[in-house]
């Protein structure tokens, strides 16, 4: 007799619930957090185009186009961040990419140097081949990031940053007193002085959203008014295409000189140092954990963006931190809100009149945003300083050598005709002066001979050598490293796993590793 009773039922099996960063907001939510987003970001974004077109003497039209080639680039960058390419590309969090300002100086170097101080078109074939040659060693580098990084101390990246942000000032000050005028007009340090004025007060009075946009509010209230009295004309508005989209090698084939991708590969080197930090920094945010792979498909997006911004006419590209803070500060963990974003900026990049819009910039507005912005990229990097030991005079000669030579070359260009020909390039430039000798003494001072390590007992003041640390037990390990890193014991207790270390450089970076990877 067969046996009809059913079969009990099985309980349905539970889905996984999606983490907040890959939940896709409604729609109309989605395309406001999107726009916020970009807001944020503008100013920082076209400011770039803006000050390299201004320096290396660009047309009009041209600078309309490296605009607009750099919105779409940011776009499709964002996009491979956020989005992720395959398994190995893109770290698929709320992360918008933006063309780097510590690339400035060295392009702006380069330019100059490929056509002898005239700039033009010409100088852009010479900077598109550095950044192509940079991206792709920026997407093969990033496997191996972790085993270069102690020759990238905080003393030596702070340093450059240092050298990159003072060096710029001289970019803001040609724009804020408007140069191109035999006597520095009343009226041109009105705007430059007014500009300012509004960034600092936005930034003192502004708390939230309205405070991440001090720069751009400045450069809209400083351009309305010269609208207003006629020192500003958008004429070039109106002859502007409606539509247009830049195409690969617009400018003519890249060139490929020694010299200039080894500048742009040493800021890349900065990048992939100041990307770990915002993917870390957005993991913290979104509550997503965050390992050593994540970080390596981040730096690998950055690679590829970068090889589609020398391809595309555009510029190095990293992760943009004022970003990082509004995710933080709007609470929104979606990732989708950056592809939304990026959405925006591909349309604004296939605009051509938008980008005619911001060049119609005058110089002197320009130059009172930059030097807010480039001064802010010399803090940053007296904040990296401030890292290493002060204490140690070793530090102290690697920062104030770079950042002295840095600023005679900045301050009397005209030394570099001294040097041989083959030299020249190196020494021209104040940014890759500096960075080659922070690069420089670092290996100096803490890599080269059996004392470069220094001495463990003068760095702990206890008379320990690095023989007794090398046999001590992790807990006596901890204990006696842990007053140098505020009393923090997770860092040298994953060190401490590496042991024995031949030199104190071994031991430092065993403890950077440790941070690095968490």
């Amino acid at each position: 007799m067969a046996d009809n009773t059913a079969a009990p039922a099985q309980a349905p099996t539970p889905s996984r619930p999606r983490h907040p960063v890959d939940v896709v907001p409604p729609a109309p939510k989605l395309a406001a957090l999107g726009l916020q987003h970009v807001l944020a970001f503008y100013a920082g974004a076209v400011i770039v185009p803006l000050l390299i077109a201004g320096s290396l003497n660009l047309d009009a039209e041209t600078t309309i186009h490296l605009i607009n080639a750099d919105l779409l680039t940011c776009g499709i960058a964002t996009l491979i961040q956020s989005v992720g390419i395959g398994r190995h590309i893109g770290v698929r969090l709320p992360i918008i990419q933006g063309v780097t300002t510590t690339a400035v100086s060295p392009i702006i170097a380069i330019g100059m140097g490929a056509t002898n101080g005239e700039g033009g078109v010409e100088s852009l074939p010479t900077i598109y081949g550095a950044i192509i040659v940079s991206g792709l060693f920026t997407f093969f580098a990033a496997p191996v990031f972790g085993k270069v990084l102690r020759f990238f101390p905080p003393v030596v990246t702070g340093t450059v940053l240092l050298v990159m942000g003072t060096s710029l000032l001289a970019v803001s000050a040609n724009d804020f007193i408007n140069y191109a005028e035999a006597t520095p007009a009343t009226r041109d340090l009105l705007y430059g002085f007014g500009t300012l004025a509004v960034i600092i007060l936005v930034q003192r009075f502004f708390r939230g959203f309205l405070g991440t946009l001090a720069v751009l509010i400045g450069l809209v209230l400083g351009t309305a008014i010269a609208l207003l009295l006629g020192d500003a004309s958008f004429a070039e508005v109106g002859n502007a295409p409606a539509l247009g989209i830049t195409t690969p090698f617009y400018f003519g084939l890249p060139r490929f000189d020694l010299v200039a991708i080894f500048s742009l590969i040493i800021v890349m080197i900065i990048t992939m140092v100041e990307t770990t930090g915002d993917v870390f920094a957005t993991g913290e945010i979104v509550k997503k954990r965050i390992r050593r792979g994540d970080v390596v498909r981040a730096i690998r997006a950055d690679g590829v963006s970068t090889l589609i911004g020398g391809v595309m006419n555009s510029f190095p590209y990293t992760c943009f931190a004022q970003n990082v803070g509004l995710v933080r500060l709007t609470g929104v963990k979606s990732r989708w809100v950056a592809v939304a974003a990026a959405g925006f900026m591909i349309v604004l990049g296939l605009l051509p009149k938008a980008g005619a819009i911001v060049a119609a910039i005058p110089a002197p507005v320009l130059g009172g945003a930059s030097l807010a912005l480039f001064a802010n990229v010399a803090w940053v990097g007296l904040q990296t300083i401030a890292k290493s030991d002060l204490s140690d005079g070793r530090n102290a000669a690697i920062v104030t050598s770079a950042l002295g030579l840095a600023m005679l070359v900045t301050f009397k260009p005209d030394i570099a005709a001294a040097f041989p020909a083959w030299a020249q390039t190196f020494v021209s430039s104040g940014m890759s002066l500096g960075a080659i000798t922070a690069i420089a003494l670092n290996l100096l001072f803490f890599h080269v001979g059996k004392q470069s390590g220094g001495d463990v007992s003068r760095a702990t003041g206890s008379g320990i050598s690095l023989d007794e640390l090398n046999q001590m037990p992790q807990a006596e390990f901890v204990a006696a490293l842990r007053p140098l890193f505020n009393n923090e014991t997770w860092p040298l207790e994953t060190a401490w796993e590496s042991r024995p270390f031949a030199d104190i450089n071994e031991l430092r970076a065993a403890i950077q590793v440790a941070v690095l990877t968490a």
